[in-house]
């Protein structure tokens, strides 16, 4: 599906990769910033811990400097920000998964420790000749980790309104239902969102697209002749309900468990009240 991915933060994605000119301009951002990180530890270390340090350690200090900058730093900020690094948040663009979703350590520690050697000791050029030759513009870090570049559309969020079928809830209501993987499930709600806008032809093809792939989880399927739309709705209409009520249950017995705590043993008054 081309036409974006909604992420959990409401933020549009657009599903596209990243231009080479804007992942290009991200990366000298990320590189230049990391450089002044590298070469002020450089500096302190030179300064005063080289000094306490005996000559046969010194190496070994300096290893350990190169690799929490190179790859301890850009591991933990694409960690944390989700794929979105200073030179990627300066261009608008950010890393997801292939399927769209978020990035995780994995993902982040896999294009760090690639990027050692594609990035530095290369000067680049082994990632820009990966780039220009994939049609995700993906390096070499990416092919790897299963991660590709995408602009972020921003503006406000928009959230697909999802609603049940009436003649759905019973089925829906005696499903069993498996956790969807996250990829999909932004993918079905924002086409939801997005139904009415597609071309007609488009519509149904990803309509029917979706509704097979997310059948492999839900069980039984739908009744026969159910429209792949209604489906999809009564799928994320149905999980969306199930999440509230577990979420509800699960305040109710934090609030009895912490109703239980505030109470004398052996059933004595509580002074207080």
């Amino acid at each position: 599906m081309r036409d974006g991915i909604l992420t959990g933060e409401g933020v549009v994605l657009d599903a596209r990769p990243a231009s080479f000119v804007t992942r290009a301009l991200g990366a000298v951002i990320d590189l230049t910033a990391i450089g002044i990180v590298l070469f002020a530890l450089l500096f302190a270390a030179a300064g005063s811990a080289l000094d306490a340090v005996s000559p046969e350690f010194a190496p070994a200090l300096w290893a350990v400097i190169l690799v929490l900058v190179m790859v301890g730093i850009p591991t933990t900020v694409e960690t944390l920000s989700r794929g979105r690094s200073l030179g990627k948040l300066a261009m608008g663009i950010r890393v997801v998964r292939d399927d769209g979703g978020p990035v995780r350590f994995r993902h982040a520690f896999i294009r760090a420790l690639v990027g050692v050697g594609e990035l530095w000791l290369t000067f680049g050029s082994v990632a820009l000749i990966a780039s220009l030759s994939n049609d995700k513009g993906k390096r070499v870090g990416d092919m790897l980790a299963g991660t590709y570049a995408i602009r972020v559309r921003g503006g406000r969020p928009t959230y697909a309104a999802i609603s049940m079928p009436p003649y759905l809830a019973a089925w829906a209501v005696h499903t069993d239902m498996r956790k969807l993987p996250d990829g999909l499930a932004l993918a079905v709600r924002q086409f939801l969102g997005r139904a009415a806008t597609l071309n007609p032809a488009s519509r149904v093809r990803i309509g029917q697209d979706l509704a097979g792939r997310i059948e492999r989880y839900v069980a039984p399927g739908p009744p026969p002749g159910t429209p792949p739309e209604d489906f999809l709705c009564a799928v994320l209409a149905e999980r969306r309900n199930r999440d509230w009520v577990t979420a509800q249950r699960g305040q109710q017995l934090a609030h009895e468990q912490g109703e239980m705590l505030h109470r004398l043993p052996y059933s004595v008054p509580d002074p207080r009240s």
